[in-house]
């Protein structure tokens, strides 16, 4: 597990012809071991599910500031980040401790919900394209009733900030550059992908 953990430690930011997306610091050990116990889960998951993608996921660490990368594309396959970007967490979910948030499944929360959550298909709403998520989770299985989606929105930043950036009312918000690269590998996998989202 440690030779793995390095391994991953060492592939994140390395991706030929697209350096400018990445940052080698912005992922610690911790957060690796962290991603690491997830990443075995949803293997052993889509292991036995064949509607799911067995070669991406998509995960969301929400321990890592949201104005620091914590949105990562992953290839499990190859075993490492592939992307990654900023992503809002709901603003029901602020607790007024700075680093310290909490989570809901409750309708009209505003809350970030936990959990594994499958990418559904896409519509254009007031945000323009937006992908539907169900959630697969006791902890997140309102998600269809709360119109929790993946979408992009201007006030998200592209580049990592020294401060906290805006927030949504639940749903994993994404500027519209990063949503462009995760569109393109949505909207061309031919099963369902994974994300999932933890703390």
């Amino acid at each position: 597990m440690k030779i793995f953990s390095l391994f991953l430690f060492m592939t994140v930011g390395v991706l030929t012809g697209t350096k400018h997306y990445y940052k080698k610091e912005t992922i610690t050990t911790v957060e690796v071991e962290r991603m690491n116990t997830r990443i075995s889960e949803i293997r052993n998951m889509i292991s036995i599910n064949p509607k799911y993608n067995t070669k991406i996921a998509f995960f969301v660490d929400m321990r890592i500031p949201s104005g620091k990368n914590r949105f990562f594309v992953y290839d499990l396959e190859n075993n490492k980040i592939l992307d990654q970007g900023l992503v809002a967490h709901g603003s029901g979910s602020e607790t007024g401790i700075k680093g310290a948030l909490k989570f809901s499944n409750t309708p009209n929360s505003n809350c970030t919900a936990l959990g594994r959550y499958s990418i559904e298909k896409c519509y254009k709403g007031g945000f323009g394209k937006a992908y539907k998520l169900n959630g697969l989770d006791e902890t997140n299985n309102n998600a269809l009733k709360r119109a929790i989606v993946l979408h992009y929105y201007s006030a998200v930043p592209y580049e990592e900030q020294d401060y906290y950036i805006s927030m949504s009312h639940g749903c994993p918000m994404v500027s519209e550059q990063f949503f462009k690269r995760i569109e393109k590998i949505i909207d061309t996998s031919k099963s369902k992908i994974i994300l999932d989202v933890y703390y």
